[in-house]
């Protein structure tokens, strides 16, 4: 039974993700750990999020645990919090950027980093087995409220920059919260920094009102509008979970998340005077192309948040990221931090004295293409695989990092299978939109033509 994807257990609630199932999954995290060992619940500003985090705290504290709730708290700042209040386990009740009817479990390690994968594979098999730990009456676990999570987080990222240049530069952003957890640290945090803060979709609610929870450049539009408008310096965008942070420059141009990957990798290079990015197999040419010649190097991984943090602390990297805005800083935490994006962001531009278009002015810039298209799950690893075939029949170099990247003349194809959603992922880069383009509809091509086969063998 596999549950966990790239970044935990996402499920439709009601479909799947039922109070049964989440008994089942809780149960089996409480017996997986140690009787009395203290667990902390956290969770985003979905819908369904405070019901699926009582079961989950209740089912705990009856097997025994000690049971620390955060409350509502954006990701990073609950995997901040796990080991600062001595939990030997986190769990998260988010599905990150998904639409509103998803929601799911996340588990953290005592450090505060993803758990790896044979704990998960353990709670898995747990849930599988119904496995369910029973105690007596004294040795019933109590639910502990810690209320000021939201606090030590935004003081500790305020104390990862120059603050007090920050506030003589006095910027204005707009923030647009996305009607998520970053509804609770994020506007907090800037106004610390000095900044003049302009909230867009302020108010947490579950059913993501303003615009769908990823923060894509289609979803992004009142910031793009709004930034301007206002004259503001730039504009600051959440998804759900507040673990990403994309970015509209003074112009109103949505900045793509791998620019400011490439943008704040070639920062902690310098001022590390070298050292390791980590990223995944999806990164873009651009990471390379800025750190190399400044004597930093370049390791990929897999798709997903878990694999590049475990690598950097593995590589004791500079930093690590991914193209989507989610960068790791692991001066603070080994974890993908939206507001400490926002921070690092602002504290380079007040420290550089330039704007953000200007900063982005230097690196160099490629054109990444992303798709996705629906394909059963069941048929997934076989289309992909068949893909893959295909590119090296035309006598393309491909390397399996995660799913298949074909290197072409000029940029390259990646498909892999998504971990969160019943869908093939799709990204194709090149120096030109054109050929970027070219090379994503022939990929999108190749990738329906398997599929068809998929379904017809015959």
């Amino acid at each position: 039974m596999r549950l966990f994807g790239t970044n935990g257990i996402r499920e439709v609630v009601g479909e799947k993700l039922t109070a049964a199932f989440i008994t089942r999954v809780s149960g089996a995290i409480g017996a997986t750990f140690p009787v009395g060992e203290p667990i902390a619940v956290g969770r985003d500003g979905r819908t369904s999020s405070p019901a699926i985090a009582r079961l989950v705290e209740g089912t705990l504290a009856l097997a025994g645990h000690r049971v620390i709730d955060l409350g509502v708290l954006p990701t990073p700042a609950i995997q901040y919090m796990v080991p600062r209040v001595g939990a030997q386990l986190g769990v998260i009740v988010t599905a990150s950027h998904n639409p509103p009817e998803f929601n799911g479990l996340k588990c953290i390690a005592a450090d505060g980093l993803e758990v790896e994968r044979p704990v998960e594979e353990a709670i898995e098999q747990a849930t599988e087995k119904e496995v369910a730990r029973t105690v007596p009456f004294a040795s019933l676990g109590l639910i502990q409220r810690v209320s000021d999570g939201a606090h030590r987080y935004t003081e500790g990222i305020v104390a990862q920059v120059d603050a007090e240049r920050l506030r003589q530069r006095r910027l204005t952003v707009v923030l647009d919260c996305g009607n998520g957890a970053s509804v609770e640290t994020s506007p907090h945090l800037l106004r610390r920094l000095g900044c003049r803060v302009i909230t867009l979709n302020g108010h947490l609610d579950g059913t993501f009102p303003g615009h769908p929870s990823e923060p894509t450049e289609a979803n992004t539009r009142d910031a793009q509008r709004t930034v301007p408008a206002v004259g503001a310096d730039l504009g600051v965008i959440h998804d759900g979970d507040a673990d990403r942070a994309v970015f509209v420059d003074h112009s109103g141009r949505y900045v793509p998340g791998e620019e400011i990957l490439a943008l704040l990798a070639r920062d902690a290079v310098q001022r590390a005077h070298g050292g390791v990015v980590v990223s995944p197999v999806s990164a873009s040419q651009s990471l390379e192309d800025t750190v190399v010649p400044l004597g930093g190097s370049v390791i990929y991984t897999r798709v997903g948040s878990p694999a590049v943090s475990h690598a950097m602390v593995e590589h004791h990297a500079v930093l690590g990221g991914e193209e989507n805005g989610g960068i790791i800083t692991p001066r603070f935490q080994v974890a993908r931090d939206g507001a400490m994006t926002a921070a690092s962001v602002l504290d380079l531009l007040a420290r550089s004295g330039h704007s953000l278009a200007e900063l982005l002015a230097g690196l160099p810039r490629y054109t990444l293409v992303k798709e996705r298209v629906e394909c059963p799950p069941q048929l997934r690893e076989g289309v992909v695989a068949a893909v893959g075939e295909s590119f090296r029949e035309a006598g393309q170099r491909v390397v399996t990092i995660d799913g298949v990247k074909a290197f072409r003349e000029g940029g390259w194809v990646l498909l892999r299978p998504s971990g969160t959603e019943p869908l093939l992922r799709l990204f194709a880069e090149a120096k030109d939109a054109t050929t970027a383009r070219r090379f994503a509809d022939e990929g999108l091509a190749a990738v329906r033509q398997a599929i068809a086969r998929a379904k017809s063998p015959g």
